[in-house]
């Protein structure tokens, strides 16, 4: 199996393609490379979320053979492949946890995603992901400041990773998320 170029691998046109290679030829290698790339990125997410490392690992390969039957389903004129990854198993999660005796302290966590107004006046996360364009806003901000953003809340990577990754310090890194959010806020509540 050969592996993606580097600079492949932070482009969601790439990522739309093996998606779509995955859905109408049932492409083993589109699949993996979609796999190898964001699995462990979903199972940090997952951790970060409170899942247990097993748990997490589980998840990911639920939400990933869900991915491979559901191939069809993805559309990359509503989100791109890593929003709707990342939505799948967050949905597993949240499945995963109803009905614990934590599940009250997670749901706090995740009602705040609930209590932003969608373009329809929904206020489901899913709604306000695919409604605003989350995805859209992110692509707007400098690209520093959107792989960030992207490095931190969709992959639930640390600020001290995310500087050592980058080879920044760690206050510029922070200084940069706290900018980039107040951008991302601003132009959300801007959006039709």
């Amino acid at each position: 199996m050969s592996r993606p170029a580097s600079q492949d691998t932070d482009n969601p046109v790439y990522w739309a393609t093996q998606m779509a290679a995955v859905a109408t030829r049932h492409d083993v290698d589109a699949f993996m490379h979609v796999f190898a790339h964001f699995g462990p990125r979903l199972q940090r997410y997952l951790v970060g979320l409170g899942a247990a490392p097993s748990q997490a690992e589980e998840l990911v390969q639920e939400a990933m053979l869900r991915v491979w039957r559901r191939a069809g389903q993805f559309d990359p004129l509503r989100a791109n492949v890593s929003t709707w990854l990342f939505r799948i198993a967050r949905n597993l999660y949240i499945d995963s946890v109803r009905g614990e005796p934590h599940w009250l302290d997670t749901q706090d966590i995740l009602e705040q995603l609930d209590d932003l107004p969608s373009e329809d006046g929904a206020t489901s996360a899913e709604s306000f992901a695919d409604g605003i364009g989350l995805d859209h806003a992110i692509d707007d901000l400098p690209p520093q400041q959107a792989r960030m953003i992207r490095m931190s809340y969709f992959e639930a990577r640390s600020h001290s990773d995310i500087a050592r990754e980058l080879g920044q310090p760690l206050g510029t890194v922070k200084s940069n998320l706290r900018r980039a959010f107040a951008k991302l806020q601003a132009a959300l509540r801007k959006a039709p």
